[in-house]
């Protein structure tokens, strides 16, 4: 009996991880992966768990303990970087991280001694570079995507810094962002401990996380170090120097995240390397542009480039010259900056990007898309107040008219219905 209980705390723990916008597709491995990361009892405890950030007071609630016991237990998942915290106005609350970037990656952004990390990676390298059906799930399910990449400022021309947003400089988010977290790429620890070292020998602490998963991370356990704009900046001025490329979360408003891959372990840029021509994060608005005059067919940026999406390709005259796949080209400028010549200009792209305002836009759009909308509305805790379920609603009277309706027809509610229709009579008298 002990036995059969044990199985389906972690089974339930399995269901509430799908219950997730981004979920975590069922095999045995994600099973013992979740047994190694998870007591039974904080699988029991942590399947029971709402979605969207909740108190002390709902988990005591749902727990049917007291809010002490509660709040000593929920900083305990927190030091195993199982949730992360955050505090507003005084008021402490938790959320349980999806699986990327989140829960699966932290557990090896740190040298810790209290799990196997070597017997984890094997397990991460099983389930996500073998069985593939996550990276699947994760990369290509929505058309919205989790990440998208930066373009690498230094290797734009004046006229193109001109051009250039906000959000699309990595630079700026380091500017704007009250805290930074530095901590150990996972994705090249894990290969690393999987028998598969990094290619290139990339930096290890180039891992870059944002605001309050920062500060939690940092906080709780030391999966991060806070260090300043100064520091922050220095990895990515040495990412740039090793030809990584930045991935970050796919919001235009406070990123949680900014990744510095590598093409040999990323799991993002291996996605885009075995599944071309689609592409597993959303491109930069720049594109490449090879001025075959001033080519001189080294080679240089066809060998650097993560997804190998530059072919040498014989010219007129009988010399090679460098061509870019436009079509999986996820325009990140590694190639630009490995050119002796200055031949490759980075260019924006005829027709942009859209990058969702912030993660609630990006929830709703990927379970509108997934059609797991009802999923994130009616989670028994998660959205049990105006303020949170308004959020949502102002997602989706800011998505074009497709997307509403297929909002609409998932979440099947009048007050939505209504929400719409108000929105449309007031375009209609402006017209």
């Amino acid at each position: 009996m002990g036995h059969l209980a044990s199985r389906d705390a972690y089974k339930n723990l399995e269901d509430r991880i799908n219950w997730f916008t981004q979920g975590a597709p069922v095999s045995n491995t994600l099973y013992k992966i979740l047994q190694v990361l998870y007591t039974e009892k904080e699988a029991k405890w942590v399947s029971l768990l709402p979605v969207r950030p909740f108190t002390a007071k709902k988990a005591a609630r749902i727990w049917n303990t007291s809010e002490a016991k509660a709040e000593k237990f929920l900083t305990h998942l927190c030091e195993k970087a199982l949730l992360v915290d955050s505090c507003h106005n005084g008021v402490r609350k938790f959320v349980m991280p999806p699986p990327m970037a989140g829960f699966i990656e932290f557990a090896l952004m740190r040298t810790r001694g209290d799990i196997d990390q070597k017997y984890l990676s094997e397990l991460y390298y099983q389930y996500m570079n073998v069985e593939e059906d996550f990276v699947k799930d994760l990369f290509f399910v929505t058309e919205t995507r989790l990440g998208r990449v930066f373009v690498q400022e230094p290797v734009l021309t004046n006229a193109n810094t001109l051009h250039i947003l906000d959000h699309e400089r990595a630079s700026h988010i380091v500017e704007e962002a009250e805290y930074i977290g530095l901590g150990t790429c996972y994705c090249r620890h894990k290969m690393l401990h999987a028998g598969h070292p990094c290619e290139i020998d990339a930096p290890l602490d180039v891992c870059l996380t944002f605001g309050n998963v920062a500060r939690s991370l940092a906080e709780h356990g030391g999966y991060a170090r806070l260090i300043d704009k100064s520091e922050a900046m220095d990895a990515l001025e040495r990412s740039y120097a090793h030809n990584l490329v930045q991935i970050g979360e796919n919001v235009r408003e406070d990123p949680a995240f900014i990744c510095n891959c590598c093409g040999c372990c990323c799991e993002a840029l291996q996605a885009a390397r075995k599944f071309s021509p689609m592409q597993p994060v959303a491109t930069t608005n720049y594109i490449p542009e090879v001025e075959k005059e001033t080519c001189v067919g080294c080679g240089k940026c066809a060998k650097a480039c993560p997804i190998f999406a530059i072919s040498m390709e014989e010219g007129e005259n009988g010399k090679k010259k460098a061509v870019v796949n436009k079509e999986i080209c996820l325009g990140c400028g590694v190639c630009a900056g490995n050119c002796p010549t200055k031949a490759i200009e980075m260019k924006r792209r005829p027709i942009q990007v859209i990058t969702p305002v912030n993660s609630t836009h990006r929830f709703v759009l990927q379970a509108i898309e997934k059609g797991t909308l009802q999923n994130l509305i009616f989670d028994n805790q998660a959205f049990a107040n105006h303020r949170a379920m308004a959020a949502v609603f102002a997602a989706i009277l800011k998505m074009p008219p497709l997307k509403q309706a297929l909002a609409s027809k998932q979440f099947k509610s009048i007050y939505l219905d209504k929400l719409l229709s108000m929105q449309e009579n007031q375009k209609k008298k402006k017209m």
